[in-house]
């Protein structure tokens, strides 16, 4: 299902870029060279398709960086409860680990024979000693 929607998507923005490169396929200078405009030295000569799709690459990635950049501190807070959550953790075992063999365990006395709710030597349901 996931291959299928990835290429419902995929098929249709290719065939879009295809068109788009076909429509623009002139060239186009671009110059480099900001003090002399008349005749640049730093010029090039590319195809408008081209010139766009590198542009809207560079945008993605100048985007992305100052994202990641911006969400350092988040990055950094969440290391850090991380680490403070594995140590709390490992002292929590500790702590039980320790408790574990310091509580001894519970003795249970035998019931006694003879001795049930009804018996002569028990209890009613009052709790009245018979």
């Amino acid at each position: 299902m996931r291959k299928f929607l990835t290429a419902l998507i995929v098929i249709p923005l290719a065939l879009l870029l295809v068109v788009f490169a076909a429509a623009n396929r002139h060239f186009v200078t671009v110059s480099f060279d900001p003090f002399n405009s008349a005749d640049p030295e730093l010029s090039r000569q590319v195809p408008l398709f081209l010139l766009l799709i590198l542009v809207a690459v560079l945008g993605v990635l100048a985007g992305g960086c100052a994202v990641w950049f911006g969400q350092r501190h988040w990055r950094r807070a969440a290391r850090r409860h991380e680490a403070d959550a594995r140590s709390v953790r490992a002292e929590l075992a500790d702590l039980r680990a320790s408790l574990a063999v310091s509580r001894p365990e519970p003795q249970r006395l035998p019931a006694p024979v003879g001795a049930g709710l009804y018996s002569p030597v028990g209890r009613d349901k009052q709790r009245a000693t018979l």
